[in-house]
């Protein structure tokens, strides 16, 4: 818990000094500092409303609350009314126009903080307490929560809320209120200092209104990721480390003495319960598979999503297995955990498992109970259990299968002394020798770390590619429309450009349409996408190299991710 509550502060610090909250600090100056600066001399025969001077602390503390709320529970609420997961966005740019309104004409402030009256100081009438300034504030920039809000919306999947992501999310808002805070305290300090501009309190108050109507009509234009774009994302790096953080906490396995990856067994516990299940798989009649059906078996659980090329390539070696130790006593259970939206669905989750030659049973995991269950963090993940259900060994991402089949050997020993084995399938274990690779590049805006523009921004915008690229980073070229989890040509064909290390690159793509490419200053080829969400396979080489791939993605396709091997 406390190593959540430091990477929450850390994410929440890095985000409040981040490009994409540089759009708000001028409200917070003027609205949030500057407005609370007066005196008693100011205060009266001006004709002003009274301003509390609690005014900066209340704005960031109803920015705190809102943005710890839309981001814990927004997306959930949202998808249980069937709405876009953009209105709470829209909501608090309407909201925002409002009160900039208020800020120009005292009454229709008045009006709209009326329900917050409760919360101003003893002895001020007025009705500028910021708190709702605040609260939309947070609304309009939860898309600035980042890898923080990749991590929670899978407590939003679930529709379950546990003390680990209300503790995240608060530290989150928490550490973003420190520099918010003391930008809005320097701004009333200053004011304080300027006794010409402290008796010009309407000036400020009509400059801060003005402002967000600018700000309103702005976050619409999507103005502030071209604003964005145009400055380098300074904060990438520690937001990629906020990241692998979130990521690489603890799992099922390894609180106790089961290391990834580990050569010998161990004694972790008992293996988490598999359920919360949408649908079974390749079970007779495609019922669930119950406790007395695993009753005495040795169980591999592996998690995969059907478009995740790691598991992709390591499903073979499971298939393996359990055609091999099938009949000797092994239960293997494929848990069908999405990655994204489109994963949910069923009909595609069997379409991927046909594909790829999966025979053992799937438990379709959509709401992500028992990836939770597990504490899982990743794609592909094996769980080796005994034949008494304790969890005796746990392997993230690919490879290892020779390690695998032996412990599954030693475990149907034991469960059966007599038992009578083929033999090994596997070689001995080889070391990796595909060299550097870069790392899963997702392009959608809730994790887009590596795009060589800045932070990606939500919205439909228009893009042109940099003079330089780094290495391990994409860029945009044309009109793209970004979302959480995609990006999608707007208006007509658009290109990317990536720069990368590996032997494979593969990209994650959903829709009706073509992708032309060329990689590495190569010949020109084009894949027709069509069908169900899936990986393509874009470059394939025998050594590992560093290339740039240039893409030209049609209209009506949703790109999603790249992977490399």
């Amino acid at each position: 818990m406390v190593s959540l509550v430091l990477i929450g502060l850390l994410g929440g610090l890095i985000t409040g000094i981040s490009p994409c909250i540089l759009p708000v600090l001028p409200v917070i100056f003027l609205s949030g500092g500057a407005q609370s600066a007066r005196d008693a001399d100011t205060r009266s025969g001006t004709g002003e409303p009274p301003v509390s001077r609690w005014r900066p602390y209340l704005v960031v503390a109803g920015l705190v609350i809102s943005f710890t709320a839309f981001t814990l529970l927004g997306s959930t609420l949202l998808n249980l009314l069937h709405l876009p997961q953009d209105v709470i966005r829209w909501a608090g740019i309407v909201l925002l126009a409002l009160i900039g309104v208020g800020m120009i004409v005292p009454r229709v402030m008045e009006i709209l903080e009326r329900p917050f009256a409760r919360f101003q100081r003893s002895g001020s009438a007025g009705p500028s307490n910021g708190l709702l300034l605040g609260l939309v504030l947070g609304a309009a920039y939860v898309p600035c929560a980042g890898p923080v809000l990749a991590a929670v919306s899978v407590a939003g999947s679930t529709g379950r809320i546990g003390a680990d992501t209300i503790t995240l999310a608060i530290a989150f808002g928490l550490g973003t209120a420190v520099p918010l805070l003391a930008f809005a305290l320097a701004g009333r300090r200053l004011t304080e200092r300027l006794k010409a501009f402290r008796r010009r309190q309407r000036v400020v108050r009509v400059s801060a209104g003005a402002l967000m109507l600018a700000l309103s009509a702005a976050l619409v234009l999507n103005l502030p990721a071209v604003l964005q774009r145009a400055l380098p994302d300074y904060t990438a790096p520690l937001q990629a480390g906020i990241d692998n953080a979130l990521r690489g906490g603890e799992g099922a396995g390894e609180g106790g003495r089961c290391v990834d990856g580990a050569s010998d067994l161990a004694h972790c516990g008992q293996l988490p319960r598999i359920d919360g299940i949408t649908a079974w798989l390749n079970t007779p009649g495609e019922r669930p598979l119950t406790d007395a059906d695993r009753a005495g078996k040795v169980t591999l659980v592996d998690f995969w999503a059907y478009s995740c090329i790691n598991c992709q390539r390591s499903i073979p070696g499971i298939q393996k297995l359990h055609e091999v130790y099938g009949d000797a006593g092994l239960q293997v259970i494929g848990v069908h955990s999405p990655e994204y939206a489109f994963e949910k669905e069923v009909g595609n989750v069997r379409g991927g498992a046909a594909d790829l030659g999966i025979t053992y049973p799937v438990a379709v995991d959509s709401d992500l109970v028992t990836w939770r269950n597990f504490d899982n963090h990743y794609w592909p993940a094996h769980y080796l259990a005994d034949s008494s259900g304790e969890l005796r060994q746990v392997k993230f991402g690919e490879g290892g299968e020779a390690t695998t089949e032996r412990l599954v050997r030693e475990l149907l020993r034991q469960a059966n002394p007599g038992v009578q084995l083929p033999a090994p399938v596997f070689a001995d274990d080889e070391p990796d020798v595909s060299g550097p690779r870069t790392p899963e590049t997702y392009l959608g805006s809730a994790r887009a770390i590596g795009f060589a523009g800045g932070r990606l921004a939500d919205g439909t915008s228009s893009y042109d590619f940099p003079a330089e690229q780094a290495a391990d980073t994409f860029s945009l070229d044309g009109r793209w429309r970004v979302s959480a989890q995609a990006i999608s040509p707007d208006g007509g064909p658009a290109r990317l450009r990536l720069r990368y290390q590996g032997r494979q690159v593969n990209l994650v793509v959903s829709g009706e349409g073509d992708i032309a490419y060329t990689a590495g200053g190569g010949e020109r080829r084009t894949i027709r996408v069509s069908g169900v969400p899936n990986s393509i396979e874009l470059v394939s080489t025998q050594d590992t190299q560093e290339g740039t791939l240039e893409l030209e993605a049609g209209e009506g396709l949703s790109l999603y991710s790249f992977t490399f091997g």
